[in-house]
């Protein structure tokens, strides 16, 4: 299993930086080789993702979700993942998100990327795209605000 930690601070509110993230069909806007992410109800999402060379798809639950603090998911299917974005306030204006995501590389190249840290620059800048995204538009796209109690 391979650990990715990462964290950026936004010029954002903490519940703008949280509404916008869980729009989660929004996340090809700044996730590289995301595809797609579909919503199938509020707890399920099914993940088309392109690299390596392969695409790749499966589905995960969120395992936990509370307004302005955590989003926790697990995959259910596919690709051996789970993972947790925790928000927090810095000041009125300006949050930081804390993304940690546990892996299972698959393969030769996967094994490979991992061993040279490729995840951990991948999510570093997703996380730069996020903070352009959600800083230049100054308010988020959408929000749920509903909670998913840890399952």
């Amino acid at each position: 299993m391979a650990t990715i930690e990462q964290s950026i601070e936004v010029d954002v509110p903490v519940q703008t930086a949280y509404n916008q993230w869980t729009q989660f069909e929004s996340f090809p806007a700044f996730m590289e080789n995301v595809e797609e992410i579909r919503q199938t109800d509020e707890k399920h999402l099914h993940w088309v993702v392109a690299f390596g060379g392969n695409r790749h798809e499966w589905d995960a639950e969120i395992t936990e979700q509370l307004p302005d603090e955590r989003v926790a998911w697990r995959n259910t299917d596919g690709k051996d993942n789970a993972g947790v974005v925790t928000f927090h306030k810095l000041s009125d204006d300006q949050s930081k998100l804390m993304v940690q995501l546990d892996f299972v590389p698959e393969g030769i190249k996967e094994k490979v990327g991992d061993l040279i840290g490729a995840p951990d620059r991948r999510v570093k800048s997703d996380l730069e795209r996020f903070k352009e995204l959600v800083e230049s538009r100054g308010g988020a796209s959408g929000s749920w605000r509903g909670e998913v109690p840890r399952s």
